[in-house]
């Protein structure tokens, strides 16, 4: 079911995923969500970055983007289109979803702020975002305070993409007021690079445990949810058979027993 605002959740949502853009917590908690579902709770997914725009004059770099999704330059329409694909990977799921206002990073700034790759994944936050850190990690706060009992998941960072850094920094501010924050591996960010995950893990100090969640009758979920995003599907995996292999593969290599298929959430202890 999809939610209008920040008002209709409620206690009722006992554990919220915050996605910062349509495909990351499905991609990274598809199987999680699952579990969760079949025993009947209620899981929440929020989508940071999913504000819908004006047309406004693209970067060459956002044109570029749009191009390897094989996108118009129309923004409303690409939105539009990965809006559609979320709403239909929720509903394979079954879990509830809303989406906030902000827009993608691609699309921020005059004169944009990201205007490369290396910008925009590994690079630093442009002080012009600050504010919706800021803002975010208010509303964040001001939910946690309505509902003290929610487990909340959010992205580890790894990779380093602007827009992950964002909500894992608002997220911390929930860490700070004693809430419990499962961070969870940004796939397919970490495997991309095999030292990403000890990179990112080392800037919180090693200090975080892992902790795992089984859902080894949920992988077809999470892969069959996962190829809703369609427009996502070539440009970070090349087909749909390769992204059922990836998330197959990664999720039995956390602890290669035979069968297992895990996932994997890192937390301040």
């Amino acid at each position: 079911m999809q939610l209008q605002s920040i008002d209709d959740i409620t206690t009722s949502h006992r554990h919220i995923f915050l996605s910062p853009h349509f495909d990351d917590v499905v991609y990274s908690c598809g199987g999680t969500l699952g579990v969760q579902v079949s025993v009947g709770l209620r899981p929440l997914v929020i989508t940071v970055f999913g504000g819908m725009l004006e047309q406004t004059a693209l970067s060459s770099f956002a044109m570029d983007v749009h191009r390897k999704m094989g996108f118009s330059q129309d923004i409303k329409a690409v939105i539009q289109t990965r809006r559609q694909e979320d709403a239909a990977a929720m509903d394979v799921l079954d879990v509830d979803y809303l989406w906030l206002n902000y827009p993608d990073a691609i699309y921020r700034g005059d004169p944009p702020y990201y205007t490369q790759e290396s910008q925009l994944i590994g690079g630093e936050v442009h002080p012009g975002d600050r504010w919706i850190d800021e803002e975010l990690a208010e509303i964040l706060v001001s939910l946690c305070k309505r509902l003290p009992d929610t487990v909340w998941y959010a992205p580890l960072g790894i990779g380093r993409h602007v827009d992950h850094q964002i909500v894992c920094s608002a997220a911390d501010r929930l860490t700070q007021m004693g809430a419990k924050v499962n961070l969870y591996e940004d796939f397919p960010y970490v495997v991309r690079q095999q030292s990403a995950l000890i990179e990112r893990l080392e800037e919180f100090g090693n200090s975080l445990e892992p902790g795992l969640v089984e859902m080894s009758e949920m992988l077809h979920l999470r892969q069959e949810a996962a190829a809703k995003y369609a427009s996502q599907t070539a440009v970070n995996f090349g087909d749909e058979s390769a992204l059922f292999r990836t998330i197959e593969n990664y999720s039995h290599s956390i602890r290669p027993v035979e069968t297992v298929h895990l996932e994997r959430y890192w937390m301040a202890h």
